[in-house]
């Protein structure tokens, strides 16, 4: 009897990925899979924190997709390995913070480490030639293989006919007849594979997965930098307050994050001890994170704008609480901010 060939399939949540793990599963080789954790991903934390996205599914679509294939999924935390990635990208950027070139460089590498630890056979990934502007490209597909060192043990199942043959092809692992040629930005090939296969309810693939590849998110990883003097480094609380708030600077030396509705007031709540804090007594209003070293007449500043985003907007005076990290409170009366005495140059 033959050796059942195994393979360890990125998982993204996407359907892209879940395709092609089908695909190969499809054809009777065991098939597990692996998703990186970078701390960037966008589903789940921020449909978890905001309130007003309680009506959307509280699911890790890693998972979510493990579990309609029917196979087990291994996740792997990469955030301490990931950070040179992100700061020191030998390809460089996309349009925003979003070193995906890199990354995937990054995460087949990892997954070859993985089915040498484990002896697995080969690699698949959900890649597309033409799908994303940076990573997904003909000329940028050799590249992966290459500087990932999983060579031709990479497979893509649903891009393989457009690309030279694999190991696993070669070998007969795998009949290359039933692997796919789609190319292009057009989902519609894979949404017709999903309606075959029976799967609904998979995550849309609208900007992709990463926070790095969003405009604002970026804008404000490199504020943050360029606030610590250009000090890239970065942990998991920094990644996880980026993602929530309105991000506002009135000096380099102090930044004021204000909740924007009510669940992530409540996250932001787990931050008490690690900043100084503000909200409003007098009035209805979100709670305030002041990141940094401010002054006395920078608190005063903050305290308007907390004063600005509470009920309190258009009264005289508001009461604005102030609390330090040890819990010492002092309130203090402010005049709000109006809308046009905020600078937009202070909105990151």
């Amino acid at each position: 009897m033959s050796k059942q060939r195994k393979a360890v399939a990125l998982i993204s949540g996407g359907l892209d990925s879940m395709l092609a793990a089908k695909t190969i599963m499809e054809q009777g080789v065991h098939v597990e899979g692996i998703n990186f954790f970078t701390g960037f991903c966008v589903e789940g934390h921020t449909h978890a924190i905001r309130a007003n996205d309680k009506a959307k599914p509280k699911r890790n679509n890693s998972l979510w997709v493990a579990e309609q294939l029917g196979m087990k999924l291994h996740i792997v935390d990469v955030i301490e390995e990931y950070k040179d990635v992100l700061i020191n990208p030998k390809h460089g950027y996309g349009a925003h913070m979003n070193p995906c070139l890199d990354c995937k460089i990054f995460m087949v590498n990892k997954a070859k480490q993985w089915i040498v630890e484990n002896d697995f056979d080969f690699i698949i990934t959900g890649e597309v030639i033409g799908q994303r502007p940076m990573s997904q490209r003909k000329d940028t597909m050799p590249i992966i293989s290459r500087e990932s060192g999983a060579d031709d043990r990479l497979l893509r199942p649903l891009c393989a006919k457009n690309l030279p043959l694999t190991l696993p092809e070669r070998e007969g692992w795998v009949d290359r007849e039933k692997l796919y040629d789609f190319t292009g930005r057009s989902r519609k090939p894979q949404m017709a594979m999903a309606r075959q296969f029976g799967f609904d309810d998979y995550a849309q693939p609208a900007g992709g997965c990463c926070f790095l590849t969003d405009a604002n998110y970026s804008a404000k990883l490199v504020d943050l930098w360029k606030a610590r003097d250009g000090d890239k480094q970065y942990d998991l609380d920094d990644v996880m307050l980026l993602k929530v708030g309105r991000h506002i600077r009135p000096g380099q030396n102090f930044k004021v994050i204000v909740a924007r509705e009510e669940g992530e007031g409540r996250f932001m709540q787990g931050y008490k001890k690690e900043f100084i804090t503000m909200n409003c007594t007098s009035h209805a209003g979100p709670l305030v994170l002041v990141d940094g070293s401010p002054s006395a007449e920078d608190l005063f500043l903050a305290a308007r704008i907390t004063a600005r985003y509470g009920q309190g907007r258009n009264a005289e005076q508001v009461d604005v609480s102030i609390t330090d990290k040890a819990g010492s409170e002092r309130v203090i009366q402010v005049k709000p901010f109006g809308t046009e005495e905020i600078p937009q140059e202070w909105y990151i």
